[in-house]
């Protein structure tokens, strides 16, 4: 099985059909509005923010668009600066052209590379500032500019004024929806195991997208749902956060979330960890037999891993209970004692070590169970 690799977020086609609606309406009306204004005839860095800014979350949309108009007036100061210290190409003289060409373009290029890295913010450089510079340098006309300033501005408060708007989509719905695909394809997912150690064959998936989804979704639904606990409730003194939800009125309120949701969407996340540390020792122990500890997938089968399956079932039966907010109590216990069993019958460390992710998966969903009224 696969390591921890990030695979992003499939949305449903009625979804993408919304998010492909938002984002053509979000271009074409700070498009038109550019053309009434008459700011230029083909003001495309109006149409632009909506297809850099607008994401699946599109309550984000306010600090991406303000991280964006930032680095386009960056790089337009950047750029004004340059071009009248060092003149555009289409003003050099015929013998200076390739000369003043390169010393302004390498100026540019530099002030963009610096003002980019020095934003840095949230885990990256704000390439707006460079990819402004080099456009503006590039289409050195008079007025374009403050033509793009403009224009930009004008598409950026588009997207934020009117992108949660179309179709805002309510995270906690979200939040549940991706417990529940998760919920399912973990029982898949675990049944396909167990079926396979009870019959001596190998025990490993093969679909490493699939898996790698799968392990993904609990804390894709967890962050859907801390933002909409943080947009619910946010921090501060009580006067602050009065004046965020009047800056907030025109989103979305999201709705109730289901009685404990949240902590059943920590319980998947905490899972989907140690679950997947239980499959990738499941796949290395399986490259192992044990009568003569070498490596030979194709040999007979371990008997420590086909002892396995009715732990894996019990496992995933509690857990499945848990994370439909049942009681899991006796299930847990019954996994808890095929684990004792197993421990017994396999005492040695690599088989301690093959049962670790199963163990810190049944310690989670205890410490789930203590925390319910």
């Amino acid at each position: 099985m696969p390591g921890s690799v990030a695979v992003p977020h499939n949305p449903p086609p009625r979804a993408r059909l919304r998010s492909a609606t938002r984002l053509a309406v979000c271009a074409a009306v700070p498009w038109f509005l550019c053309l009434w204004w008459g700011t230029s005839t083909v003001p495309v860095p109006a149409a632009l923010p909506a297809v850099l800014i607008l994401r699946e979350d599109v309550y984000a949309a306010p600090r991406l668009a303000w991280d964006r108009l930032l680095g386009v007036v960056v790089g337009v100061a950047l750029t004004t600066l340059v071009l009248h210290r060092l003149p555009p190409p289409s003003t050099a003289s015929v013998t200076s052209t390739s000369v003043a060409a390169s010393a302004s373009f390498l100026a540019v290029l530099a002030c963009g590379c610096a003002g980019m890295y020095l934003m840095y913010r949230g885990g990256a450089p704000n390439q707006q500032v460079l990819i402004t510079a080099l456009v503006i340098y590039a289409t050195a006309l008079p007025g374009y500019a403050w033509a793009r300033l403009v224009e930009s501005a004008v598409g950026i408060a588009t997207v934020v004024l009117l992108g949660p708007l179309l179709w805002p989509p309510d995270p906690y719905r979200q939040a549940a929806a991706g417990l529940d695909a998760y919920r399912g394809e973990l029982d898949g997912f675990l049944g396909t195991v167990a079926s396979r150690l009870a019959g001596g064959g190998p025990p490993t998936v093969t679909v490493p997208v699939v898996e790698a989804e799968l392990w993904r979704r609990p804390q894709t639904a967890l962050a859907s749902y801390d933002r909409a606990d943080r947009r619910a409730r946010p921090p501060g003194p009580p006067g602050l956060q009065r004046l965020q939800r009047l800056q907030r009125l025109h989103l979305r309120s999201p709705s109730r979330p289901p009685d404990g949701l949240g902590e059943r969407l920590r319980l998947a996340a905490r899972s989907s960890l140690t679950l997947q540390y239980f499959g990738q020792e499941l796949e290395e122990r399986a490259r192992t037999t044990v009568p003569g500890g070498r490596s030979d997938p194709g040999g007979p089968c371990d008997p420590a891993l086909r002892d396995l399956a009715p732990l894996v079932r019990a496992t995933a039966r509690a857990l499945d209970a848990a994370l439909r907010g049942e009681d899991c109590a006796a299930d847990l216990d019954r996994a808890r004692g095929l684990d004792l069993a197993h421990r017994a019958a396999h005492p040695t460390r690599h088989d301690a070590v093959l049962r670790a992710g199963l163990h810190l998966t049944h310690e989670a969903v205890a410490a789930h169970l203590s925390t319910r009224p």
